[in-house]
């Protein structure tokens, strides 16, 4: 098993960005803007390796290679994203690494572009991307073109030797189980399991009983192995089942309006473990929209842009407003469930006004995280 911690080093420690990585400060697929960089980035490393795993690191400084770490990204349906805007996309995979220097919100992504043997290239245009355009990778510049594509012999044994050098031991696997349960979260309830004598999973949470179902929340949940976070929120709850080779995690998302809040099942994600080694994760979306009246919605959503209307104008906030103020995220995602089309980009354009309140700010992460979900699983 690699040690995705020892492969970020390893990465960072062999080079700057060449052919086979590229690293960023942060992913930013909010904007088409963001999505075209992403994915002309994912195109252009995988046409220059095509006999090996290439990737891009993703939390970390360009200029000095300080590990500063990025938000935790849970979006496994990513790869429906590559699928829709390239021809021959590359199977991808996106994981968040913890390091002991950085807040326990905070990860370092990893993206794994696998090898692809066929030439990828934009089915449709974005951002200012034509249909038809295909990238490269030489050195560590990302450039389009249109001649046959040729690739670094060098790269297969230079990236052969890092993974073979990231390998996990059993000192790495202790240590981890340690700093997780000892120095982490040494204020939380914790317990590890154990899967076919091979895999230890580590997780945290605080327990809280409602209606007869155990949940919890502030959940963090690490597969010690390959030092990969599994499972990070600071606002949503889940419920944890275990079998003798799997390991299900049942996410909820609490919504509702009135001070009437109710759990509603997102996402089901269910690990097995196998003899020979091996693991795999499969994901299974759950969520049902809630459907509220239109017309307590139509006065929640006027509500609402009136709000960020005072806001702009340094209008102070009565008690009354700075309480649907926290609410706003969640309100604007319910209209927009109940056919408020516009309602999502107006939360998205709310953005760097909803930053100037860290609390509020954290509500919307976790709802277009939510979004974010529900449109790659389409």
């Amino acid at each position: 098993m690699i040690n995705k911690r020892l492969l970020i080093k390893n990465l960072l420690a062999h080079n700057d960005e060449n052919s086979f990585y590229d690293k960023k400060r942060q992913l930013n697929l909010h904007s088409r803007e963001g999505k075209g960089k992403f994915l002309k980035h994912i195109c252009a490393l995988s046409n220059s390796n095509p006999n090996n795993n290439s990737y891009i690191v993703v939390g970390v400084e360009d200029k000095d290679n300080e590990i500063v770490g990025d938000d935790f990204f849970d979006d496994s349906r990513i790869q429906n994203l590559v699928n829709a805007f390239l021809e021959n996309p590359p199977k991808i995979q996106y994981e968040n690494v913890p390091f002991p220097n950085l807040p326990k919100e905070k990860v370092v992504g990893l993206v794994t572009i696998k090898p692809n043997h066929k030439t990828s290239f934009f089915k449709k245009g974005i951002h200012t991307i034509e249909p038809n355009s295909t990238f490269v990778r030489i050195g560590s510049n990302t450039l389009p073109t249109i001649e046959k594509i040729p690739f670094n012999k060098q790269n297969i044994e230079t990236v052969i030797s890092i993974e073979n050098n990231s390998r996990n031991s059993i000192a790495h696997t202790l240590e981890g189980v340690l700093d997780f349960m000892n120095v982490r979260h040494k204020d939380m309830f914790t317990e590890h399991y154990v899967f076919k004598e091979l895999f230890v999973v580590c997780w945290a949470g605080n327990k809280k009983k409602i209606r007869d179902k155990t949940y919890f929340s502030r959940v963090d949940i690490e597969l010690i192995n390959e030092q990969i976070k599994l499972f990070y929120s600071a606002q949503d709850e889940v419920t944890l089942e275990c079998t003798d080779s799997s390991f299900i995690i049942t996410e909820y998302v609490p919504l509702g309006l009135n001070d009437k809040t109710s759990y509603y099942p997102l996402e089901k994600v269910i690990l097995t473990f196998f003899d020979n080694g091996y693991y795999k994760m499969e994901t299974e979306m759950l969520f049902e929209p809630p459907q509220f009246n239109k017309k307590m919605l139509h006065h929640i959503y006027n509500s609402n842009k009136s709000l960020l209307e005072k806001i702009q104008k340094k209008v102070v906030l009565t008690e009354r407003e700075e309480k649907d103020l926290y609410n706003l995220p969640s309100t604007f995602m319910l209209c927009y469930l109940n056919g408020f089309d516009d309602a999502k980009q107006r939360l998205i354009d709310a953005k760097l006004i909803l930053k100037l309140f860290p609390s509020v700010y954290l509500n919307f992460k976790e709802v277009m995280r939510v979004l974010r979900k529900m449109k790659y699983s389409h």
